[in-house]
């Protein structure tokens, strides 16, 4: 059996780091997604739907560095970019005006992504890394038009969604010792003559 994994970028980051795990962001999305698998699955894909940090050279550049690792190391690994969009808002107490970036269409690319790899018969199985059930709509789509394949919520640290357990055919989470044992290497070479390695504060 087929199965390709889903990974929302953003709701992992966030939930590693509100359970402050640094050291787990140089990760393996491949092997952990592999850490899932039932006996008689194969994983041909992982899609990472992200976007990259905004007015944060140092900190774009760490994540920079780590899809690079990701897809040195790892050649079935697809990436998506989402992006930013500045929204105006006005605080309610002071009146002053400020501007927050809020992150868009990490999931409009998984939904995408998932009804296409379902029409395309690409999977039996798909992992959903992802808490967000904005998410629920398309797993609903396909358990109605493709009623032999299953999409199997995986939900990352501190994330979970009751729709999105309802929604999907089965539901798990992402353990820390799943983590601990799905890094990377603390160094890659992605090109010739060019490595990144484990950020600093990584650890």
């Amino acid at each position: 059996m087929n199965v390709i994994c889903y990974v929302d970028g953003f709701n992992l980051y966030h939930g590693l780091k509100s359970k402050g795990w640094r050291r787990y962001y140089w990760l393996d999305l491949w092997a952990l997604a592999e850490r899932f698998l039932k006996p008689g699955q194969v994983l041909t894909q992982v899609a990472y739907c992200t976007t990259l940090i905004k007015h944060d050279p140092v900190g774009q550049q760490r994540q920079l560095d780590f899809i690079a690792a990701l897809l040195a190391t790892r050649p079935g690994l697809k990436v998506a970019h989402g992006h930013y969009l500045a929204k105006p808002m006005r605080c309610s107490q002071c009146g002053n005006q400020y501007i927050r970036h809020e992150e868009k269409m990490t999931d409009v690319n998984i939904a995408c992504r998932l009804l296409t790899d379902a029409m395309d018969d690409s999977f039996d199985v798909a992992l959903l890394v992802s808490g967000d059930s904005d998410l629920v709509p398309p797993v609903r789509v396909i358990r109605n038009r493709w009623p032999n394949k299953r999409v199997i919520a995986v939900f990352p640290p501190d994330r979970f969604s009751d729709a999105l357990k309802r929604a999907c055919h089965g539901h798990t989470a992402i353990g820390e010792d799943k983590l601990r044992q799905s890094l990377l290497p603390e160094r890659v070479a992605v090109s010739p003559g060019r490595d990144v390695q484990r950020p600093a504060g990584w650890v």
